[in-house]
């Protein structure tokens, strides 16, 4: 069992994804069971990513289902393309076909559109990862639908009857808890916690997505991050910002961080102007001081 979790580690290393042994264990679990797996955790730590790297990892399709406020089932599931109903009606005004036939031939399947759930279900090469994501975001009556959906995984449409996956995908949801989900939903899935990671595991991150950046700057940024993320801001960076800071280093040719660095470019990792002015004090108050010493060597950590 062990050696099954330390390849599916692996295989998102491969990916470089860095995962812990509580990740590579409930993706492992996910898919020896065949059950939805159900991230949370807060923005910018990777949840998305999983998904992504998954499907990358298992050479098979990402579909991807963005939820939002007023997502309803029709969005998310199937639409009838009424522009080339409307054409092909126009175009067969003289056939001598009745009109039970000509509705019944533009109620067929050449005439939907499909959107992610249903792609998802009629993948017909293999089974897709499908990512439902930020579920949060959707209302209590879309979630009470998508739980019909992942338990069957069968949509039925009235003009064409019932279709049932071919394969079964790989489904995982993510949320940022911006409202609670229902037990009846929590029930269906296994669940997983990603948080911040600690020091340790986000050098580790930065080094493996960032490869150009010296390691001695990757320990810096690393440090600057987790002690940001102590300070009383309104929006604490995830590794999404870390990224995206280390990126930025490099593209501005940066060998080592100063005051002035860190001032001119806070805005990849900080984005609210009161954070922005926090920081700036912290600064000036020598919080940061022992990243900026150039004496203290970061470079074997």
């Amino acid at each position: 069992m062990r050696e099954e979790i330390r390849k599916i580690q692996e295989m998102l290393r491969g990916q470089t994804y860095i995962a812990d042994a509580a990740v590579a264990t409930s993706l492992y679990l996910a898919l020896r069971l065949g059950k939805p797996l159900l991230v949370e955790g807060p923005a910018g730590v990777g949840k998305t990513e999983i998904a992504r790297v998954l499907a990358a990892a298992l050479d098979t399709r990402l579909v991807r289902l963005q939820c939002y406020e007023g997502l309803d089932a029709a969005t998310a599931l199937y639409e009838w393309n009424y522009s080339k109903q409307l054409l092909h009606i126009k175009l067969q005004e003289t056939s001598a076909e009745s009109a039970d036939e000509k509705e019944a031939r533009i109620f067929s399947e050449p005439f939907l559109l499909k959107r992610p759930l249903l792609e998802a279900i009629t993948d017909p090469a293999r089974a897709p990862v499908l990512l439902i994501d930020e579920v949060d975001r959707s209302d209590e009556e879309f979630e009470a639908f998508l739980m019909e959906v992942l338990s069957e995984f069968q949509v039925t449409i009235p003009e064409i009857g019932s279709i049932r996956a071919m394969h079964r995908p790989h489904v995982v949801l993510t949320s940022n808890r911006s409202r609670e989900l229902s037990d009846a939903l929590r029930r269906r899935c296994l669940y997983l916690w990603i948080d911040y990671p600690t020091f340790d595991k986000e050098l580790e991150i930065v080094r493996a997505k960032v490869p150009a950046l010296s390691a001695s700057l990757s320990s810096d940024i690393t440090r600057v991050i987790q002690t940001v993320r102590g300070m009383s801001i309104r929006k604490v960076p995830g590794v999404a910002e870390t990224l995206d800071w280390a990126a930025a280093l490099v593209a501005l040719d940066t060998s080592q961080l100063d005051q002035q660095v860190m001032a001119e470019t806070a805005g990849c990792f900080l984005k609210d102007e009161s954070d922005l002015r926090r920081f700036e004090s912290e600064m000036e108050a020598g919080r940061l001081d022992e990243v900026l010493d150039p004496t203290i060597s970061h470079d074997n950590i």
